[in-house]
């Protein structure tokens, strides 16, 4: 019998090419820069990782350039890329998000085993992460849903990593991933967040905070420019020094780097900037599932509606010709008004954390996930666009109770406001008065005014709406009678002409 006879016997196919042995701890799909990087990151950690690309060409050229000598490998197809990854595979995705990781999905489904994980890096929306994690469950794969955050340098170097999912998957991906992540005090800016989409969730959130640092950093640039009338070097002064107190985070000391850039003829760039500003759409997420949810996240909802004021540019150049307003005028102590600026912004950013992470909390309530606070708070210390050392206070302040109801009633940040109060009310009437908007200050403060207002007129509203709708209120527990009973929607009749019947519950 001849050797490829007893080969067919023992059910070997002669003519197809060799399978590759297995041999990669992890592979990535998507050789943009975030993907290149992170794959680079993954082999300076000591894991062998395979690189996979639609367009194939990439992986020639990345293998024979920026990953040349270290422990990467390519492959040319699904079934080759699946082929070399050892079991469980874990794989993760660094493509466009919606259909294509769907598609993406599809393609390596029928290369996949019970066990496997595969990990979508990308900045999906969150329901999207809850739809695959059920999907994938009923095929016996592991999906995971991973905020990414830090831009090309952390992805390199070192990113914020926010996984949720499928918590079967996560003794698998934890070492590679905690030995990737930023570093903050020795501890891995990484840990398991939650259930299905819970990652992508906090990664939507993180983004919806950073879209409210960036335009209080904004505002307290114009209150200085325009309200003190300094000069783009003397500004960029204060945010160094800023950046070595409280406020000390990635966000200022770029603010600082952009303020001190020079064009070739020695004036600021930063001037010379249109200022149309431009969106992706993950603080619109934020703020549409704050709506939805019922929590009043107002900063990053101003933060978004500040920048489509600044789209609206050809509009606001006929207003700014046709309607009027005060001119800037400032006397006074002008240090003592910047110490002022610092507290404005120390405290609207305790505000807009807190605002953050109310809305975590009412999520897990809603969606009925398990939530690591603590964590979620550590993640955010290293690597991500908004870290900064304030989170380590906010990491401490969950730390010490878990169940901390509000950022705010935590001792540390109840005195830091206490401290900033003074001054950021300062700042917010300086604002109105020179006709400077500050819609990030001004709704931060308007926040906490309302928060900690024991009756707000809400009791009036609720009577106007069963006036002309008849949609019910409630008594006050101390008003409530054998006519108003506790606890009871109640319809009143406020004209003697309407009718007694309600037209819907009342809602909280």
């Amino acid at each position: 019998m001849s050797d490829q006879a007893v080969a067919r016997l023992a059910g070997i196919n002669v003519g197809a090419p060799a399978r590759p042995l297995p041999s990669a701890d992890f592979g990535l799909i998507g050789l943009a820069v975030m993907g290149q990087n992170l794959i680079l990151n993954v082999a300076d950690h000591g894991f062998t990782v395979c690189a996979y690309n639609r367009t194939t060409s990439k992986v020639d050229r990345f293998l024979d350039n920026e990953a040349k000598g270290k422990s990467i490998v390519g492959a040319h197809s699904v079934e080759e890329f699946c082929a070399k990854l050892k079991r469980p595979r874990r794989i993760m995705l660094l493509v466009m998000a919606g259909k294509p990781v769907d598609d993406f999905i599809e393609s390596l489904l029928p290369h996949l085993e019970q066990g496997d994980i595969i990990i979508d890096g990308g900045n999906s929306h969150f329901p999207d992460s809850n739809r695959r994690t059920k999907y994938l469950k009923e095929k016996g794969i592991r999906f995971v849903g991973s905020g990414v955050s830090g831009g090309e340098e952390g992805a390199r170097y070192g990113p914020s990593l926010m996984p949720g999912g499928n918590e079967e998957a996560w003794p698998h991906i934890k070492d590679i991933f905690q030995s990737i992540a930023a570093k903050s005090d020795g501890e891995a800016c990484c840990d398991w967040v939650g259930d299905e989409g819970a990652g992508h969730f906090v990664k939507m959130v993180h983004n919806g905070i950073e879209y409210g640092d960036m335009q209080l950093i904004c505002e307290a640039y114009d209150i200085m420019k325009r309200g003190l009338g300094m000069p783009v070097k003397e500004i960029a002064d204060v945010f160094a020094k800023w950046n070595k107190g409280v406020l000390d985070s990635f966000l200022i000391e770029i603010t600082r780097d952009v303020l001190y850039f020079n064009d070739n003829d020695g004036t600021p760039l930063v001037e010379k900037i249109l200022d149309k500003a431009g969106q992706k759409g993950t603080g619109k997420w934020t703020a549409i599932n704050a709506l939805d949810l019922g929590m009043p996240v107002t900063l990053i909802g101003e933060a978004v509606f500040a920048r489509c004021l600044s789209a609206i540019k050809d509009e606001r150049i006929r207003a700014s010709s046709l309607l009027d307003g005060p001119t800037p005028e400032f006397t006074g102590d002008k240090q003592a008004f910047i110490d002022d600026l610092e507290q404005a912004l120390y405290a609207s950013k305790i505000i807009s954390y807190a605002q953050g992470f109310m809305l975590i909390q009412e999520a897990a309530r809603e969606y009925k996930w398990k939530l690591n606070k603590p964590s979620i708070a550590l993640m955010w210390r290293g690597g991500c666009i908004i870290r900064s050392v304030f989170l380590k206070d906010i990491t401490n302040a969950y730390r010490s109770n878990p169940d901390l109801e509000n950022l705010l009633f935590d001792d540390f940040f109840k005195a830091a406001i206490k401290k900033a109060q003074q001054g950021w009310r300062n700042v917010v009437s300086k604002g109105a008065l020179w006709g400077i908007p500050t819609p990030a200050f001004s709704t931060a403060l308007s926040f906490y005014d309302g928060y900690r207002t024991r009756d707000l007129p809400a009791n009036l509203l609720q009577a106007q709406r069963d006036y002309f709708g008849a949609h019910t209120f409630r008594i006050k527990p101390e008003c409530a009678n054998e006519n108003y009973p506790e606890g009871k929607d109640i319809h009143v009749n406020w004209t003697g002409r309407g009718g007694d019947v309600s037209a819907s519950t009342y809602v909280v």
